[in-house]
């Protein structure tokens, strides 16, 4: 199975992150930050990932380091869960809509850390969580788990709509990126032999 416990500790946060990859979307979380817990378990649900993450983090500073520092520690899990990649269908896409809100999120497990984000937000908060969060948020997941990723809100107007499309994108694009396709098997999706 692949799996994955990751802890990360800094003088800002401290984030404990297991998942597994072939699981059946079971989830329990808690960040100090509530819509950010909606919506990751929007990606366990979707993706069939299972996801445990228990994380504390300065919140009477900013939730800043508490969301970039998840999307970095699951960024690892999920790098370290996959391991070499090897029978990986390596890519994945999808469109979800929510209401009047459609997102295309599309990854590439290339090893090149890439993100191309595309949302606009008439709205700077969602409750108390701040929307700038959401990038951040993905930054660091794709920074640390090495993939390229482009997420388009191509339409939507309510922002939790919004953000909940583009989470629920995710977790399906991710489902189909680390399919294990039969046809693959024992090899690297890469013409370099190595991602």
């Amino acid at each position: 199975m692949r799996i994955a416990t990751i802890n990360r500790k800094t003088k800002e946060t401290e984030i404990d992150i297991s998942i597994n990859i072939d699981g059946t979307g079971k989830q329990s979380i808690t960040t100090g930050m509530p819509f950010l817990d909606h919506m990751l378990e929007q990606i366990s649900r979707h993706g069939l990932i299972d996801i445990d993450i228990k994380a504390k983090g300065d919140h009477h500073i900013d939730d800043h380091h508490s969301a970039e520092d998840v999307g970095i520690t699951l960024g690892m899990a999920i790098k370290q869960a996959l391991g070499d990649k090897v029978s990986i269908s390596r890519y994945g896409h999808s469109y979800v809509p929510l209401d009047e809100s459609l997102s295309r999120v599309v990854i590439d497990f290339s090893g090149r850390p890439y993100l191309h984000y595309n949302v606009n937000f008439n709205r700077s908060h969602i409750g108390k969580f701040d929307v700038d969060l959401i990038k951040e948020f993905f930054q660091g997941l794709v920074n640390h788990a090495s993939m390229t990723l482009h997420i388009d809100n191509i339409r939507g107007f309510n922002a939790h709509h919004q953000c909940e499309s583009i989470f629920k994108g995710f977790g399906r694009a991710l489902r189909e990126a680390t399919f294990l396709d039969k046809r693959m098997s024992g090899i690297i999706p890469s013409t370099k032999g190595v991602l």
